[in-house]
């Protein structure tokens, strides 16, 4: 048996900045930009990626840390999992700084970075439902300038990074308000999750938003959930909701993300005049019930967090 190594990239270029690395990308269509190169190298090391070229961005000092901008929180885009994690993050932005410490183990925290999180768009990448929930938006760097775009829009594929484009800085409004995260894994400690939920107050504006990850290819928000539980809280009082009006909540949020299938076609006559369903259609396997309900003690568990 032989085997083949994947094929290394040609050419390696380190630019300094954020238009150095635009300029490398424009002028190597083919290049792959890398940063921690967690996703990047998984992908080479099995053969499903074998780039001509790499734009390192491991150098570029101004997409490695955060500013304030007008109420939001200008997060560079190469901010390492690990870095999120730290207390001063935390008390900026708690949910995301709670995401980047369940993202796996110390040696995948520390090389993986947000922008990559993002660009790599995996189901199961544990920062993009608290980005959804926060609503925050993409600063994209190109040969064209700088624009804009919500991270929710990127993610569903509705706009993609045009060739030379590259995740700047991600913008994330500050609400000072309670947000909390959290997921399943199948297995004890750091691992892939099989769920996450993302529930982010916002009293300001009187409104709970949730985000699910994981159960689809890209996060799932359950609005009518959202605006149901919202109505429920008094926003100038102690904000607290009854046990069953959490759990309520809970199969809400399970129920919209991962819904009954449609009745099947109806079958033979049960003697009574009534048609009987054929067995099994209508009903979801029990895998996926299994999930429904781990979404719904997700949600129902980070909602209560958040209220507390």
């Amino acid at each position: 048996m032989t085997t083949h190594a994947p094929q290394a990239a040609h050419t390696v270029t380190l630019p300094g900045s954020l238009d150095e690395a635009v300029a490398a990308l424009a002028a190597m269509p083919a290049a792959v930009p890398v940063a921690g190169g967690t996703d990047l190298m998984a992908a080479v090391n099995s053969g499903l990626l074998r780039p001509a070229a790499l734009v390192g961005l491991g150098r570029i000092s101004e997409i490695r840390g955060w500013q304030y901008q007008d109420g939001h929180a200008l997060l560079g885009a190469g901010l390492t999992h690990a870095r999120m994690g730290r207390p001063d993050f935390a008390a900026l932005i708690p949910a995301l700084a709670a995401a980047a410490r369940a993202a796996g183990p110390p040696q995948i925290r520390n090389a993986g970075t947000l922008g990559g999180n993002i660009a790599s768009a995996a189901p199961t990448g544990d920062a993009l439902p608290v980005l959804a929930a926060l609503e925050a938006s993409l600063v994209i760097a190109g040969p064209g300038g700088r624009r804009e775009i919500p991270v929710g829009r990127l993610l569903a594929g509705i706009e993609l990074l045009h060739p030379g484009e590259l995740i700047g800085y991600v913008r994330v409004p500050l609400l000072h308000a309670p947000q909390t995260f959290l997921k399943a894994t199948g297995r004890t400690g750091p691992g892939r999750a099989t769920a996450s939920v993302a529930v982010v107050l916002d009293p300001a504006r009187r409104m709970v938003r949730c985000a699910v990850g994981a159960v689809a290819p890209m996060p799932l928000r359950p609005y009518d959930a959202e605006h149901w539980v919202a109505s429920l809280i008094d926003w100038d009082g102690e904000r607290t909701l009854a046990p069953e009006a959490l759990a309520a909540f809970g199969d809400y949020v399970a129920a919209a993300c991962i819904p009954d299938p449609p009745p099947g076609p109806q079958g033979a006559d049960d003697g009574t005049g009534h048609a009987v369903q054929a067995p099994g259609e209508g009903t979801l396997p029990p895998a996926v019930l299994h999930l429904r309900r781990t979404v719904a003690t997700l949600a129902r568990r980070a909602l209560g967090r958040a209220l507390a």
